[in-house]
């Protein structure tokens, strides 16, 4: 029997309504859980997200060398302009990455609070470098 029967991403945050909603549009998913401070999503091939509010929370400072990225999002896309299109249409603009090395073409946003996600076209199979 398995123990683990689901998993989900929570991200903290100071407006986990906002942050919710914005990724809720992108995901084209729904609202499965809310309560005062926190929101869950699902989108229709179950990929699920939960932002939990953190009235202490602070936008990470990546890609600034001062703090190590710890933890983003990825979503492999099939049309990575349209993708952008998207991103760019719900408010959200690129972040300078500046390692995008090698043959995968991918793309870096923050989110609404601060996360950064990255839209690529297909699984990364190399380590992160640096």
């Amino acid at each position: 029997m398995t123990l683990v029967t689901a998993g989900v991403l929570v991200l903290d945050c100071a407006e986990p309504e906002k942050l919710a909603h914005f990724y809720k549009e992108l995901l084209e998913a729904e609202e499965t859980d809310v309560t005062a401070n926190r929101v869950e999503i699902r989108n229709a091939d179950g990929t699920r997200l939960a932002f939990r509010r953190d009235v202490n929370a602070t936008p990470p400072s990546w890609p600034r060398p001062e703090n190590s990225l710890q933890t983003h999002l990825e979503f492999v896309v099939g049309d990575l302009d349209a993708a952008e299109r998207r991103v760019v249409s719900l408010g959200r603009r690129p972040i300078d990455t500046k390692d995008s090395i090698g043959p995968v073409e991918e793309r870096g946003y923050a989110d609404p609070a601060g996360h950064s996600f990255t839209l690529r076209r297909v699984l990364p199979t190399a380590p992160k470098q640096g």
